[in-house]
């Protein structure tokens, strides 16, 4: 019996432990509204928008975030030795977006994008689904 409610404790834990180095890994990246992007977009500021949502999210989907370009998360550090990556200046500003609850897909990607030295990445706060509700502008999905 004492061993069962050890282990118990030592799961929960873990458990827990977990849980805040996750939440302390999301918060080293930065964010930015809707609005913001939106005013970014207005104004014509060079801005590179990433769409990584899920293959069957982006294939489901008639329309993306305009001027961005989609990318599955687990290719993305692959494809930085190729255009549009490669020539990139690392101080261009990055937005990524995804369909997730906690925007988990766009938190991995501004992570790789910072490990390989890109300074200004940022997540779109509330992703796809807070562009649909704030009527962001909107291009056709790239047919793949």
């Amino acid at each position: 019996m004492k061993r069962s409610v050890a282990l118990i404790f030592v799961a929960l834990f873990l458990s827990v432990t977990a849980v805040r180095a996750q939440q302390s890994v999301a918060a080293a990246v930065d964010t930015i509204t809707v609005e913001e992007l939106k005013a970014k977009l207005a104004k014509n500021e060079p801005v590179l928008i990433l769409d990584v949502r899920s293959a069957e999210g982006f294939a489901n989907s008639t329309t993306t975030v305009k001027g961005s370009m989609h990318f599955k998360v687990r290719h993305l550090k692959s494809r930085l030795p190729y255009p549009p990556f490669k020539d990139l200046p690392r101080d261009r500003e990055i937005v990524t977006y995804c369909a997730c609850p906690k925007d988990e897909s766009s938190i991995a990607a501004a992570q790789i994008l910072q490990a390989s030295g890109f300074k200004r990445v940022r997540v779109l706060q509330g992703g796809w689904t807070e562009w649909l509700k704030a009527n962001g502008p909107v291009q056709p999905r790239a047919r793949t």
